[in-house]
């Protein structure tokens, strides 16, 4: 079952990030919506109202939150940039993910949203010097600090993870 939940592996917080590896993980976050869209256009309404795993959101949900999960990653990097290692405010992801309005949002509203969200990503992000990618946030829900380069690499996967959730859905049910 973890296969399902984390069909790309847990993301590796010790790992160091080197300056090669930030503009291909730039890249990654930059093509998102662009795959997920190609991903979701391939499924009907119904396929959408499926969880990608038993006990896990609807795929539809799952587009949802990449779209506050991204918003909110946009806003922490905005904080990190003008504060001195500020302490982000948490959200609770599964309860954003059940809100009821998001049932009649269709899902071309999530991806637009999502696409217009990595425009200001891809832009903030483009635009980081050395000096700033060691900007910090406390993150005071696992009380860990994160510097701005292991958000980058934790919302490249991100991304991917979601993204193989609804892949690995519709190869192992839709796809003949």
């Amino acid at each position: 079952m973890l296969h399902l939940q984390y069909p790309i592996g847990k993301f590796e917080f010790e790992k160091e990030i080197s300056d090669n590896e930030i503009q291909a993980l730039i890249a990654e976050i930059e093509k998102l919506p662009h795959q997920l869209r190609q991903v979701v256009q391939q499924l009907t309404p119904q396929q959408m109202e499926i969880p990608y795993r038993t006990g896990g959101w609807k795929v539809k949900q799952v587009v949802h939150h990449l779209v506050d999960s991204h918003m909110n990653a946009y806003i922490r990097l905005n904080l990190m940039l003008t504060e001195t290692q500020p302490t982000i405010k948490p959200y609770a992801e599964k309860l954003w993910a059940q809100l009821p309005y998001k049932e009649d949002l269709s899902i071309e509203t999530a991806l637009t949203m999502l696409e217009m969200v990595h425009v200001y990503l891809s832009a903030v992000l483009r635009s980081l010097s050395n000096e700033q990618l060691n900007h910090t946030y406390l993150h005071p829900e696992y009380n860990r600090i994160y510097t701005l380069r292991k958000v980058i690499a934790l919302y490249a996967w991100h991304g991917k993870h979601h993204l193989a959730h609804i892949t690995k859905l519709r190869e192992r049910n839709f796809d003949q």
